[in-house]
């Protein structure tokens, strides 16, 4: 089975990567973990689907049966849809109940489907109709940056817009990082000191949990593994 992709980083604040894909062929793809929720569309043999795609908290197994073309929107930290509670998306999500080539259904109403060069003004369609809304305390503390309220009342924030707590989605993010870091020929005791695990085996089970990989498979690019989902390395992006 092959695989191929494109992706790119966002100026909107709402954003946090815009991406596109092709499978062709029959197998297993390993999808990695994410602490990010997206809107996706795909082609799967002439027929169009779109839905909003959930965090999802460990390497998963997806089964590709044949040719398919998928684009999608995955939104940064503190974006989320208030007609659609991000807690109910995690692991899993919902698929739109009409699609045709051009238009699906989103709360209700119908929306053309974006392309991947203007996904950005369809993100504002979204924003400017009250679909989307975002919470910036959250990206900002998600990334490091001190809050000017209570401890609880940051954790309540991050849970609503995100479904996760700040714990999961650094161990999330941790555990990416160090694959891309891995594959990159950084050596696993390495990794282990510039990311802060305790110890190797702390390393391992984070691997295998989250990206369902050993370093060893990462460090060689292991052909008879499966294809892995999009990994990219995310950076604070400095927006308020």
């Amino acid at each position: 089975m092959a695989v191929e992709s494109d992706h790119r980083a966002s100026d909107s604040p709402y954003v946090a990567r815009v991406w596109r894909g092709r499978t062709s062929g029959a197998g297993t793809m390993t999808s990695v973990a994410t602490s990010t929720w997206e809107l996706v569309f795909w082609d799967d043999e002439g027929v169009v689907h779109a839905a909003v795609r959930g965090p999802e908290t460990a390497a998963s197994s997806a089964e590709i049966t044949g040719d398919s073309e998928s684009f999608g929107i995955t939104f940064a930290h503190g974006t989320s849809m208030p007609h659609l509670p991000i807690a109910r998306l995690v692991d899993g999500g919902v698929e739109s109940p009409h699609v045709t080539g051009r238009t699906f259904v989103l709360r209700g109403e119908e929306w053309e489907i974006p392309r991947m060069d203007d996904a950005e003004q369809f993100v504002q369609k979204l924003v400017h109709a009250g679909v989307l809304t975002r919470d910036p305390l959250v990206d900002e503390v998600v990334w490091g940056g001190i809050a000017k309220v209570g401890t609880r009342s940051v954790q309540r924030r991050i849970s609503s817009a995100t479904g996760l707590t700040q714990g999961a989605i650094r161990q999330i993010e941790r555990a990416r990082e160090a694959a891309l870091l891995i594959g990159e020929g950084v050596a696993p005791l390495e990794v282990v000191h510039r990311l802060g695990y305790y110890d190797q085996p702390h390393l391992a089970r984070a691997l295998q949990r989250f990206i369902g990989r050993t370093a060893t498979q990462l460090r060689r690019r292991d052909d008879a593994a499966d294809p892995m989902s999009l990994l990219y390395k995310t950076e604070n992006p400095g927006r308020s």
